[in-house]
């Protein structure tokens, strides 16, 4: 069981018979004495992709969902009407299985070919992916910065990765670097060289 003030962004939780990931946590104390704590946090349902905002009281416990990761890889996506399929493969089985583009959500501006993830299996079906805490991307284009910029201190500027990710980064990065990308908040971590 997990507390709802042991909550972290990641953590899945079952709630109402249905498995949730915490997108965001927000504790808030109320000042008068004896008053509980209240614990605001952001879910999506792993299988519908749901969004709910609950505001729930410091005492209150929740089931661990029954969610196994597998390791998988990343191989390609297709366009089929109005949605994109993402392709995987299982790497223990070499078995491979498919995720609309609902079910990766925004992972999927992260997605290089080949890049090796977790995929997420609830009572047997393969529901989402997990991706590592960092990526590598080789940068493709970088908006000059202006004279003066470096004055200020930590200015950054506007670049292109090899998949199409706009992200901001320091002055120093040129095209050709390779850069570390933290998934979680989809920014630019550190400079790798070439």
């Amino acid at each position: 069981m997990i507390a709802a003030t042991d909550l972290k962004r990641g953590a899945r939780i079952e709630l109402e018979g249905h498995p949730w990931v915490v997108e965001s946590v927000h504790s808030q104390s109320t000042g008068a004495r004896g008053a509980q704590t209240l614990v605001k946090v952001r879910l999506r349902n792993v299988l519908s992709g749901q969004i709910s905002d609950r505001s729930l009281k410091a005492g209150d416990k929740f089931a661990e969902a029954d969610l196994r990761k597998l390791p998988a890889q990343y191989l390609y996506q297709a366009p089929e009407g109005e949605t994109t399929r993402y392709y995987f493969m299982a790497t223990d089985s070499f078995e491979q299985f498919e995720l609309t583009d609902r079910e990766v959500g925004d992972d999927a501006r992260l997605l290089l070919e080949n890049l090796e993830v977790k995929a997420v299996e609830y009572n047997g079906a393969i529901v989402g992916i997990e991706l590592p805490q960092y990526i590598e991307m080789v940068v493709t284009d970088v908006e000059p910065g202006a004279r003066g910029d470096t004055a200020s201190g930590s200015v950054t500027t506007a670049a292109v990765t090899e998949n199409g990710l706009q992200i901001q980064v320091p002055l120093f990065v040129k095209p050709g670097d390779r850069v570390r990308i933290d998934t979680e908040t989809q920014q630019f971590k550190d400079r790798l060289g070439r």
